[in-house]
C-alpha cells in the first residue's frame, strides 16, 4: 500500500480555519499550566496537556496532531522533573531536621556531582522543550506542520492514519 492509501492528506495552511490554528497553538502553551496555577508540581503540565488533547482531538486532524505531539513531548520532561523534585525532597527530609539552618546547608553541600549533573540535564531538557514548544506553537498558529524528533512522526501516525470505520453496534435479541 502507498502512503496515500494509508494516511489522510495533510491540510494546506490556507485551508485550516483560524480557530483550528489557535487551538493547535494552545496545545503547546499547556506547558505553562503549572506556572499559571502557581504550583511547582511537574505532573500538572502533563495532566493539563492530557485534558487538552482529549477535549480537542475530535475537532480536526491538525489539532489532534499538534496536541498529541505536545503531549508526547511532555512525557520525558515530566519524568525528569518529577525525578528531580523527589530527589530534592529526599535530600531535604532524609534526616528529619529540615527546619534547622545547619542541616539545610549541609544537605546540599554533600549531595555530590551526580545530583548537580542531574540538575543540569533537567534544566537543559526543559530549555530545549520550551524552545521546541514555542517554535511548534508559532508553526501551528501559521497553519503549518512542525515535526519534533521522534514525537512528530508518532503524532502524525496516530492523527493522520486512516482507520477502518467500525459498524455501529446494534442490540439484537439472542438467536
Amino acid at each position: 500500500m502507498t502512503n496515500e492509501e494509508l494516511y489522510h492528506p495533510v491540510e494546506q495552511p490556507d485551508d485550516i480555519p483560524t480557530r483550528d490554528r489557535e487551538d493547535a497553538m494552545g496545545a503547546y502553551l499547556m506547558m505553562f499550566a503549572a506556572l499559571a496555577a502557581g504550583l511547582p508540581l511537574p505532573i500538572i503540565n502533563l495532566i493539563a496537556a492530557l485534558i487538552y488533547y482529549f477535549t480537542n482531538r475530535a475537532k480536526s486532524r491538525f489539532i489532534e496532531f499538534h496536541s498529541l505531539q505536545s503531549l508526547y513531548s511532555q512525557i520525558p520532561t515530566t519524568i525528569l522533573n518529577a525525578g528531580l523534585v523527589f530527589w530534592t525532597l529526599k535530600i531535604l527530609f532524609q534526616d528529619g531536621s529540615f527546619l534547622s539552618d545547619e542541616s539545610f546547608a549541609s544537605d546540599f553541600a554533600t549531595v555530590g556531582d551526580v545530583y548537580w549533573g542531574y540538575i543540569y540535564v533537567v534544566v537543559a531538557a526543559n530549555l530545549i522543550y520550551v524552545i521546541f514548544s514555542i517554535v511548534g506553537a508559532v508553526y501551528a498558529r501559521k497553519g503549518r506542520m512542525y515535526y519534533f524528533i521522534f514525537f512528530g512522526k508518532l503524532a502524525y501516525h496516530f492523527a493522520y492514519k486512516k482507520r477502518e470505520e467500525s459498524k455501529p453496534f446494534r442490540n439484537q435479541p439472542p438467536a
